[in-house]
This record gives C-alpha cells, structure tokens and sequence, in this order.
C-alpha cells in the first residue's frame, strides 16, 4: 500500500508560527516600553487638596483595580499619608498614561483636572524609582530619616497584596524600596538624634538614666497639650510604660490615655504638683505658665532650659545632613540593582516564544 505524503500542510502550519515569532518580536522591540510613573502631591502642596485626593487605605485595592482598568495601565499602588498622596503605576504610553490618571484624580477627588495639574508633580522610570526609595530612606520626610514612612511603605506593600494590579514590577519596586529604607537607616544610622525640641528634651533626660532603667523611669509630664503629647510619644519610644500627667483639667489627660493604649497614664490635679515632683526621676514641663512652676529651694535637680534644648537639635540636624550624603550613595548602588532585574523581565517573554 503507498501512502501520500503532503507536506503543504505542515508546511504552512511551520511558516506561520515562523511568522508569528517575527511578528511578535518586531513588536517586542518597536512597541513603547511600559514606564514606571508616580504622580502626586505632597508637602507643601495645599492640605485641602490632599485631604480631598486622599484615599482611606480599606479602599486602596478598588483603586488599584480602577486604575488597571484604565486602557493604558498595566500596575498601579497608592501611598497616602497625612502629609503625601503618590499613585505609582506601569503604563504603556507615558502621555496617555497621564492623562487617564489625572482624569481618574479628578473624578475621584471631585477636584478639576487643572486644579491636579497645577499642584502635581509627576516623575518616569529612574526618576520614579529614586523618589520612591527616597521616600522609603527618610530622606523626603520634614525630619530627615523618621521611621514611620517606611512602616508606611511596607503598609502598602501589606495592603496591597494578591492585589491583581499590584503586579510583579510595582510589587517589585515596593519591595526593593522597603530594603533600601531598612538598609540605609542601618547603614547610616540617620534615624538617630533628636530633631525636635520635644524628642531633645526626651533624649537629653533619658541619657542620664541607664538603659536598663528607662521602663522603669519615673516620669512626671505638667502640661497635657500638644508639645506634652509629643513628649509621651517621644517616651513611649524609648520604652516608658508609665507616666504622671498633671494638668488643670482629666479631659485631656483622658483623651491622651484614648490614644496611648498600651502604657498607664496618671491624672493628678495641679495642687498635687509638689507631690509628684519629689516622686519622679525626670520632670517635663510643658504649660503656657509665664511664672515659673518650681523654684530652686522646692527641688533638688539639675534643669535644662529651651535653649539646652536647641543645641541637642542643631547638632543632631547637622549629623543627618551628613548621613544623607551617606545614603544617597546607598540609593544609587541600590538604583542600578533594581533596573538590571526589571530589565531582565523584559526578556522573559521574548525567550518564552522562542
């Protein structure tokens, strides 16, 4: 028996997968290369215009998929804070892509299109990924180096996962960022010093007790406004869990104990001052008292003034600027880590096809 071999069929099933590939590959290497984009707004940008683009972190993942939704973006992630609102996404054309996102602004925010672009800044690619891992280190915080902006990147990265549009780059880029943020704060130390008169004079006293001793502390606070709220803050970092609060009235004092969950908060009335004073091991005043609270036969200690506190300030300010420098090096090395595997990804396609 012969059999007839056709080979047209084969043939031409051969020819267009040859021609698929070309395609395909012309395409890889002509089409626009997918940018990485953050948009947004930060300090010192009107508070009325962030508080209206903000958006709650319960809704960060209905945003992420909003905006993927849109015809030219592929990622996307948010980081609002109170002083920030940044929209991180992957498009595949930088001009449409700002466009759809502005115009998303606008329509979630109820703020024109105009408005957003008047008070927004917007950064590509390299650009993008060093303002990130700025942010992530410190080092576009009012106070060079605070820690919670970094709590806060690894809060989106934690949010945001199993996100479908929070995708392999921007996840990517999220991550690396966290490990720059850990790596400089480790490396240069720029979270260091006081750079507030609160968080000096909560240093400055803590430095003559021993380390051992600080939960143990007997700290007194007069006063229970705002630079006395810093003060417990600035404490409760340092590991005191108890704290003696006189005040004129409990109202604060309870509103302070509202927010202060984890450590005993004390109200004493102010005609108790005097007692308090001969129990505790540290004194912080904080009151708008234009005579002084204690004269110098009334108690036996060592007292610093605002302008003690200052030069703690000044000193510790200098220090980070120098640890700044320290960092940027840090970011730069960690920059070119970051390009190299997203460049990598876009092979990944190519010699799949292949």
């Amino acid at each position: 028996m012969a059999i007839r071999c056709d080979s047209s069929s084969s043939n031409a099933s051969s020819l267009s997968a040859l021609q698929q590939l070309k395609t395909s590959a012309a395409d890889r290497y002509t089409k626009e290369k997918s940018s990485i984009m953050v948009i947004g707004l930060s300090i010192p940008n009107p508070v009325e215009i962030r508080e209206k683009l903000a958006i709650p972190e319960a809704k960060w993942p209905r945003a992420i998929k909003e905006l993927c939704a849109l015809n030219h973006i592929e990622e996307a992630a948010l980081l609002c804070t109170c002083n920030r609102m940044k929209i991180y996404v992957v498009t595949l054309s930088q001009h449409r892509g700002v466009k759809e996102v502005t115009e998303w602004m606008s329509k979630t925010g109820g703020i024109p299109v105009s408005q957003i672009s008047d008070h927004c800044f917007l950064l590509y690619n390299t650009d993008a990924t060093r303002h990130i891992f700025h942010v992530s280190a410190g080092l576009e915080s009012l106070v060079l180096g605070e820690g919670q902006i970094l709590a806060q990147v690894k809060q989106v990265a934690k949010v945001s996962q199993g996100v479908a549009g929070f995708g392999r780059n921007i996840s990517g880029l999220f991550k690396h960022a966290i490990m720059v943020g850990k790596r400089v704060r480790t490396e240069t130390r720029i979270a260091e010093g006081a750079v507030s008169v609160s968080s000096a004079a909560v240093e400055l006293a803590l430095m003559k007790l021993p380390q051992s001793a600080h939960s143990t502390t007997r700290c007194l606070l007069i006063g229970a406004g705002k630079m006395g709220k810093l003060v417990i803050k600035h404490l409760v970092s340092k590991g005191c869990t108890r704290i003696v609060v006189v005040n004129r009235s409990i109202e604060k004092v309870d509103a302070l104990r509202e927010e202060f969950k984890d450590i005993e908060i004390i109200y004493k009335p102010v005609g108790d001052v005097m007692t308090c004073a001969g129990e505790a091991d540290v004194i912080f005043t904080s009151t708008s008292s234009e005579t002084p609270l204690f004269l110098k036969e009334h108690v036996n200690t060592r007292a610093y003034n605002l302008d003690d506190l200052k030069e703690v300030v000044a000193a510790n300010k200098e220090d980070r600027l120098r640890k700044a420098i320290e960092a940027e090096a840090i970011i730069a090395e960690e920059l070119k880590v970051f390009e190299a595997w997203r460049d990598s990804l876009e092979t990944v396609p190519t010699i799949r096809k292949l």
